[in-house]
């Protein structure tokens, strides 16, 4: 929930530090509905599908109950877990108001859901893909720290000017990270979980290269943000992911401003192949 290019303060109707009340009573009945049909769908899907720490994190938080959660209610249980809370903004918010926000175990969300006619898609992040998406691996205590050492991280990238580099790692782990299983590899990210459609192309498409997590490898990756993903990232383990992130990034960033991008779909010598990819999704899409 960053953006760059934000030359104001934050909106009338917000604090400070960009967050609003969310405003749960305000909610119709309609919009409950859409959250509900959107959890329903997403749900029946996911078992066998999503990582076992998302699907722990569904059933501690019962985001389902009558509709849009209230955040007053699962911050109780989130925090009791992990000392998260989940906080409502007006919509993307400065890349240092959200690297403030996560390094103090606070989740930015959006409070606005979708129309009817947006289930399958829409630009802006709304309160599904916010919560239902994101909110359930915060319960998990080494993803919980994983979250806010990034948070960390993302200031001290601001200081160097390298968020780009930084910006991938969020894109390829916490949006669209797969994570290997002894049952073969599981979805976690929000980007992934909360989409019906990627929940199906991550795992079982073979146009998508997936590969073995390597953090300089990541952070030279471009991504997409208007379709599928041409690769996706297999992390071993949620600790190991929490272990590359702890290191320090001084020098990652010197040899990374030394090194090029790696185009999206290529594949390096040294990488891990766990699946290598047709790219005829990308092609065709290219092609219309």
């Amino acid at each position: 929930m960053s953006a760059d290019g934000f030359t104001n303060g934050p909106p009338a109707e917000a604090r400070p530090d960009w967050t609003i009340d969310q405003g749960w009573p305000d909610y119709t009945a309609a919009e409950h509905q859409i959250w509900i049909t959107l959890y329903e769908r997403q749900t029946a899907l996911l078992p066998g599908r999503a990582a076992e720490p998302f699907l722990r994190g569904l059933e501690a938080l019962d985001l389902h109950r009558s509709g849009i959660p209230d955040f007053a209610r699962i911050n109780v249980e989130l925090n009791r877990l992990t000392g998260w809370s989940v906080v409502a903004v007006p919509g993307l918010v400065p890349d240092e108001v959200f690297f403030d926000h996560l390094a103090n175990r606070r989740f930015p969300a959006g409070q606005f859901i979708r129309k009817p006619d947006e289930l399958d898609y829409l630009q802006e992040p709304d309160i599904f893909h916010d919560v239902f998406g994101h909110v359930p691996m915060l319960t998990d205590p080494v993803f919980a720290d994983y979250m806010a050492a990034y948070g960390r991280g993302g200031q001290r990238a601001t200081q160097r000017g390298q968020l780009a580099n930084l910006a991938r790692l969020y894109w390829y782990t916490v949006e669209f990270g797969l994570l290997q299983t002894p049952q073969g590899a599981r979805i976690y990210g929000a980007g992934i979980v909360s989409s019906h459609a990627e929940s199906i192309f991550a795992l079982d498409n073979p146009s998508p290269n997936r590969l073995g997590f390597d953090l300089e490898r990541v952070m030279r990756t471009p991504y997409r943000i208007d379709d599928f993903q041409q690769v996706y990232f297999v992390i071993p383990s949620l600790q190991a992911l929490l272990d590359a992130t702890l290191q320090d990034f001084g020098a990652i960033y010197d040899r990374l401003e030394q090194a090029r991008d790696i185009p999206i779909a290529e594949i390096l010598p040294t990488d891990e192949v766990l699946t290598r990819g047709t790219q005829d999704y990308a092609a065709a899409r290219a092609a219309q």
